[in-house]
């Protein structure tokens, strides 16, 4: 019910804009985020977006780079990672909250997409 899409091969100081669509009734009551996780590391997160887009938050490692929206008429979030490091190589995910807003715990969560893979090249 969530689909990422967007990642690829990119080198460093490069963008990348990642989109997660959501089916049924999934999306537009509900707070949506995007974690990563890279090999051998745990699932962190990066940024989340409330409901209606009021309220967003991103980790330290990513402000100022990166910028989660969403389009409710379309059902998608978005992720523009702008900057890229070879440190933000990794699974990306989206993951649709238990409530409306934005939220960081991993276990506050309904739903999660499959990822999609970030490899940023030095």
């Amino acid at each position: 019910q969530l689909q990422a899409s967007g990642g690829g091969l990119v080198q460093a100081g490069g963008s990348l804009r990642l989109s997660c669509a959501a089916s049924g009734r999934i999306f537009s009551n509900n707070g949506m985020s995007w974690f990563r996780q890279a090999p051998g590391k745990e699932r962190e997160f990066v940024a989340a977006i409330s409901w209606n887009g009021g309220s967003t938050f991103t980790a330290e490692s990513v402000k100022g780079r990166f910028t989660i929206s969403r389009d409710n008429i379309k059902n998608t979030v978005y992720l523009q990672m702008n900057s890229l490091k070879p440190e933000d190589t990794a699974v990306y995910y989206c993951a649709a909250a238990r409530g409306a807003q934005a939220t960081t715990n991993l276990n506050n969560f309904r739903a999660w997409g499959k990822g999609t893979l970030v490899t940023v090249s030095s």
